[in-house]
């Protein structure tokens, strides 16, 4: 068991986090993190999901436990738009279980960021500029100078510094569609007796879907939280630098974005869930467009990645927090076990690399399945939704794989 070594996180948010408290738990008797922000991130990201049994597994781990507020979902309620319904929400294409606890991006963060111990060294507002190898371990370049540690954590984000040091080139490629984003405060969503609590709804249309569900909103009350899934009418993503990975901030969209989700809203969506999603204001909209990939190894040397500077898998998988500390549960384990750090960053390699891949290829099969080759909806039914969805999640890792036994 190694109980010494120096280890550096690149990246402070929830998988340098949770990186950070693996390294500590895993015996590193100096371990620093650089965040290039320089506040707190607690009001970054919207909503997230965790399946009950990835929870069980990371809340053994030591990784999420009750304290951290969550809302339980039980059940996926599918609708589609149906003018001759004289329900607003829509016609009923089948309901299935849907055993997942959502999570507030900032609160979660915060409690990891709390968990961290006080020896750890957190060094805001320092942006590292580089990372290379060196004799036995490898050097982080930061405005400031440079410093030497035994191993480099990559955690920061999917446009990795980190990652573009160990792997030189390798891009996420746009996948031509887009996610709108937006959250707000329960009191302001209209009619909220047609929506339960505990429900999660997808609603469907031919060329893509909203996803609807509350998440905590951090003071003891919930948030609307939805994402809309479509690719936008020919031309309207030019020009927006998507080729290269980048997202538009709360209230940065443009006016023809802005414009093709109301007609989305309005026109393809049911009505109730059109102005679930128009309740939303303009400064709580952000758009993501659809990245996916996967660096070709998770360890480059003394250099390990982590979260999405590993992997960028499409939000369809309901796993991007999920990966992000499954990674940390099996940094910890591979330091604990590990004789030397070569064998630490090799085995954490031998699970993580294949974990990432998994997500990636489930990430583009849900997308085809969703976006780019959907069904006729109204013509499924309950029995022929649970066959198309059977197909489309393939090997069952929709929510994330499997921890393997350690």
């Amino acid at each position: 068991m190694m109980h010494s070594g120096r280890v550096a996180v690149v990246g402070g948010s929830v998988a340098g986090c949770a990186a950070a408290l693996a390294a500590h738990r895993g015996g590193a008797d100096e371990i620093t993190v650089y965040e290039r922000a320089a506040g707190r991130l607690a009001d970054r990201g919207v909503g997230l999901a965790v399946h009950n049994s990835r929870y069980a597994e990371l809340e053994s781990a030591g990784y999420l436990d009750a304290d951290m507020q969550w809302v339980q979902l039980v059940r996926r309620h599918w609708y589609v738009r149906d003018d001759a319904a004289a329900d607003p929400r829509g016609h009923t294409v089948a309901v299935t279980p849907f055993p997942f606890r959502t999570y507030n991006w900032g609160p979660l963060w915060g409690e990891l960021r709390r968990r961290v111990p006080e020896t750890v060294t957190f060094r805001t507002a320092t942006a590292v500029t580089g990372v290379r190898a060196c004799p036995g371990g490898a050097v982080v370049e930061t405005d400031d100078g440079t410093e030497r540690f035994d191993v480099v954590v990559g955690a920061d984000g999917y446009r990795s510094v980190v990652r573009e040091a160990a792997f030189p080139g390798v891009r996420a490629e746009y996948a031509g569609y887009l996610a709108w984003r937006g959250a707000y405060p329960e009191e302001r969503l209209p009619e909220p007796e047609l929506w339960g609590v505990e429900d999660c709804v997808y609603a469907v249309f031919d060329g893509g879907h909203v996803i609807l569900y509350r998440i905590p909103d951090g003071r003891g009350g919930r948030r609307v939280n939805w994402v809309l899934y479509t690719a936008p009418p020919r031309g309207l993503d030019a020009d927006l630098g998507f080729g290269h990975p980048r997202s538009l901030p709360p209230g940065g969209l443009t006016d023809a974005l802005r414009a093709h989700l109301s007609y989305v809203a309005d026109v393809l969506l049911p009505p109730y869930w059109g102005a679930v999603v128009r309740a939303t204001a303009p400064a709580e909209l952000f758009l993501q467009p659809m990245y996916d990939y996967t660096a070709p190894r998770s360890t480059e040397g003394r250099v390990l990645l982590a979260g999405d500077a590993a992997t960028v898998a499409r939000p369809h998988t309901g796993a991007g927090a999920v990966k992000a500390l499954q990674d940390a549960t099996v940094l910890e384990s591979a330091i604990i076990t590990a004789v030397t750090w070569p064998d630490a960053l090799e085995s954490y390699d031998a699970d993580r690399t294949v974990a990432g891949r998994t997500m990636v290829e489930l990430g583009r099969r849900l997308g085809r399945a969703f976006v780019q080759e959907t069904p006729d909806w109204r013509s499924l039914g309950q029995a022929g939704l649970e066959a198309w969805w059977q197909r489309a999640d393939g090997t069952g890792a929709f929510g994330g794989r499997e921890l393997r036994p350690r």
